[in-house]
């Protein structure tokens, strides 16, 4: 169901041939790598487009790199794949065990790729630091720590029905039970990220998203700070800094300001306030998750709620009509009961010639 990634528009400003002496390549990759860590939809985008105009810092829209190296067997996170990847996670499993030093040589080997491909993007840079902002490496921090347990993690956080709110609305046309029924990101993404914050296995730095587009300026020079890099308040103004390259990640939001804005931190509210029948689906999420993982997320139990208080029941804004949005409603539209209507043989044939013809 709506498998292919948003795409958005985000890179750091111009590769510059002269900055290549600021950091040699010899130093190592785990010196050099960034990460953020957020759910989707929290704001990942905007921290990324502020962090990414600073003279140190060097990105490229969510790699996904990570994610399928998590993903290769050795640890059980194993989905689909043209052979038996069941028989094939146990043989690589029994692989490495017999190499010289077992789980690290195999560890060696993910980091010699992944630097080599993240050290190729950031060369021509001449920059110090390359930022990965991958939503989805969030799921695979246990992995990642492993790989790269040196490397800088920001860790962002968000209303998480102000993120849930953004998600359905952003990809579902506002239909929260599609929504859930696809991704339950709520929970999800807040246990795993809450668990890193609590173990802390590897040097990081915890943004909450409301305060950050409050005080952006206070909050981007502890980042700067934790990164030991020159505090350039002017990164704020991203808008004003930062050129755009095609990928995957938000398509709408963050590209309709060149600074950070507060308009939508209570949105999610008078949304709730205006359907019960959201509100019910936002108690049962809130629900499923340990208050103890809600608390050090930023948002105790007893918190998440009151924002609802001032909403008074306000029907919340129209969403903006714009090409992005009308595709995923032409795309919604389309898909419901699929299997069920002509379009949806139609398409199932042309799959079928096109898997033929494409046959290698």
């Amino acid at each position: 169901m709506l498998s292919h990634p948003a795409i958005e528009t985000i890179q750091s400003r111009p590769r510059d041939a002269s900055r290549e002496e600021t950091a040699p390549m010899e130093t190592p990759m785990k010196d050099r790598l960034l990460f953020l860590i957020s759910t989707p939809r929290s704001g990942s985008t905007l921290m990324q487009r502020m962090l990414s105009s600073h003279s140190e810092i060097y990105t490229h829209p969510e790699p996904h790199l990570m994610t399928p190296l998590a993903h290769l067997g050795y640890y059980d996170k194993v989905d689909k794949a043209p052979y038996d990847h069941i028989n094939s996670a146990e043989a690589m499993r029994l692989f490495v065990e017999d190499l010289p030093r077992g789980e690290d040589d195999y560890l060696d080997a993910l980091r010699a790729y992944a630097d080599t491909l993240y050290g190729r993007m950031l060369e021509p840079s001449g920059q110090r630091y390359f930022l990965d902002k991958t939503p989805a490496n969030a799921l695979v921090l246990d992995f990642i720590a492993k790989v790269y347990p040196e490397a800088k993690y920001v860790v962002l956080t968000r209303h998480p029905l102000a993120i849930f709110s953004s998600f359905a609305n952003s990809f579902f046309d506002g239909d929260w039970d599609a929504a859930h029924d696809y991704n339950p990101i709520v929970e999800r993404y807040v246990p795993a990220i809450a668990r890193f914050l609590r173990e802390r296995p590897v040097p990081l730095t915890h943004v909450r998203y409301e305060e950050l587009v409050e005080t952006p300026e206070q909050h981007l020079e502890r980042v700067f700070a934790f990164l030991g890099i020159e505090h350039e308040p002017e990164a704020v103004d991203y808008g004003e800094r930062s050129e755009q390259a095609k990928g995957p990640g938000d398509p709408i939001g963050v590209h309709q300001h060149k600074r950070p804005v507060t308009d939508s931190l209570h949105k999610w509210a008078a949304e709730l306030a205006s359907d019960d029948r959201k509100l019910a689906l936002a108690k049962r999420m809130i629900d499923g998750v340990d208050p103890a993982d809600l608390a050090l997320w930023g948002w105790p139990r007893e918190h998440v709620f009151a924002a609802l208080e001032d909403a008074g029941g306000v029907a919340p804004p129209e969403p903006v009509l714009n090409r992005y949005t009308f595709q995923r409603k032409v795309m919604l539209a389309l898909k419901k009961d699929i299997d069920k209507r002509p379009h949806g043989k139609l398409i199932r044939k042309l799959r079928y010639y096109c898997d033929v013809l494409l046959r290698e």
